[in-house]
């Protein structure tokens, strides 16, 4: 619930009472001038009036009460705004969704709902509103009181990736990915003559029969451990570009089609969801100072906080040029979420890969409407995109792998899925 201050502020006239005044003045001098009396009781009514509204005192201030509606179906953003006045009417200024505008006069004391329909994902003003009161016929006009508002956080829409690809090292010791270190769950791993620590039930006794040495000796079948990999999420929330290249450098989200953290927010969501699924663990971060964190887990409920700050991420302030290096745990692939145009994002994937993390640069661009440019603005988009590819190209020369998020995202990931499994790029699996 989010209420307005209620104080009662200044008071001005309003115009009503200008018109009645100087329509009553106007006909009592008509009346004298001629001579008529009958026009003179005509402007008698607005006389009494304007007496009675100079002489009234207001009904105080408003209090508004935003309140959120569940709704089932989770595609439309509902609340219930309650109006609490003791003045005969209230003015209020609505914004939905922080696009639409609505003026609406209703009673002192009222209740209605404003539902609008979300076009991005996102942190979202769903409900921004401003109120005055009304008093004696309009004559009497209170103050707009404070605004008050409340902020919806929108999920991206779900996507189901397949299997996603793992880190150069396995350095959990429990999962469902085959690693090296001897264990349980695993594969065949070799013949060990027994130690202390050792299972009974894993003596191997037609080994033993066959191959031991000394009266006693006891040899066991060892297999591998079952691990599990550190994926991390790193978003560049510096940028929000929207496909219509005509909408960049204002903020138009009715115009501006899908924008790049609409991707990023949706392919971070997706990566999370089937890196967690698979047994993984998951951690996130945003590149800006001071921005959102989650450190590394697995499970559902920890998949709930991920997906919640994700979620959460809107752009960056105005300090978004300055960007923090996250720290990630040993081992670790990183899918760094970027549009890739001021170079910032794409030197700290290089760092991270110069340390030895295995780091998926993900293209978060939409496809660009270029229409309604002018020539300048279409040359200049021209070298902005020929800087951006050529970063890229350096990126992969850096050996970080690349991704676009677009509708052949499941053929890539599988492309970048086999790439791992060969010898020599998962370093710990060989």
């Amino acid at each position: 619930m989010t209420p307005s201050p209620g104080t009662e502020r200044a008071r001005r006239a309003g115009p009503s009472l200008f018109f009645a005044v100087f329509g009553a003045v106007g006909v009592l001098i008509v009346g004298v001038v001629l001579s008529r009396p009958d026009v003179v009781a005509v402007g008698l009514p607005l006389a009494l009036w304007s007496a009675h509204a100079l002489n009234s005192r207001g009904g105080g201030g408003v209090a508004v009460h935003i309140d959120r509606v569940a709704d089932a179906a989770d595609t439309r953003l509902k609340d219930e705004i309650r109006v609490e006045s003791d003045a005969d009417m209230v003015e209020v200024a609505v914004v939905q969704a922080e696009r639409t505008g609505r003026r609406v006069f209703v009673p002192g004391r009222f209740t209605m709902r404003a539902s609008s329909r979300p076009l991005h994902s996102g942190p979202l003003v769903s409900v921004q509103l401003t109120a005055r009161t009304i008093d004696a016929d309009a004559a009497e006009l209170g103050a707009p009181q404070a605004s008050a508002a409340i902020t919806r956080t929108v999920q991206p829409p779900p996507h189901r990736l397949p299997r996603m690809p793992l880190a150069p090292r396995l350095t959990g010791l429990h999962g469902s990915h085959e690693g090296v270190r001897p264990g349980q769950g695993g594969d065949f791993r070799d013949i060990h003559p027994f130690a202390p620590g050792d299972e009974l039930r894993r003596v191997d006794w037609k080994a033993t029969a066959r191959a031991a040495r000394r009266p006693g000796e006891l040899l066991i079948r060892r297999t591998n451990t079952l691990s599990d990999a550190s994926a991390v999420l790193v978003m560049d929330t510096a940028d929000d570009l929207g496909a219509v290249v005509a909408t960049w450098g204002r903020t138009d989200p009715a115009r501006s089609g899908v924008t790049s953290l609409d991707h990023a927010r949706a392919a971070a969501r997706a990566i999370a969801t089937a890196t967690i699924g698979q047994g993984d663990r998951v951690a996130f971060h945003t590149l800006a100072h001071g921005g959102r964190s989650v450190r590394s887990g697995g499970g559902r409920r920890h998949l709930a906080r991920v997906v919640a700050e994700i979620s959460a991420s809107g752009r960056a302030g105005d300090d978004a040029r300055f960007r923090r290096t996250p720290p990630v745990p040993h081992g670790s692939i990183i899918y760094v979420l970027s549009t890739f145009f001021d170079g910032a994002a794409a030197e700290i994937a290089t760092r991270w890969r110069a340390s030895g993390h295995r780091v998926v640069a993900v293209d978060t661009l939409p496809e660009l409407d270029r229409g309604r440019l002018s020539a300048e603005r279409r040359l200049a988009l021209q070298v902005l995109l020929a800087e951006r590819q050529d970063m890229m190209h350096q990126l992969r020369e850096a050996g970080v792998e690349t991704l676009h998020w677009s509708a052949d995202i499941d053929a890539q990931l599988g492309a970048l899925t086999r790439a791992g499994r060969r010898p020599g790029l998962q370093g710990g699996r060989r």
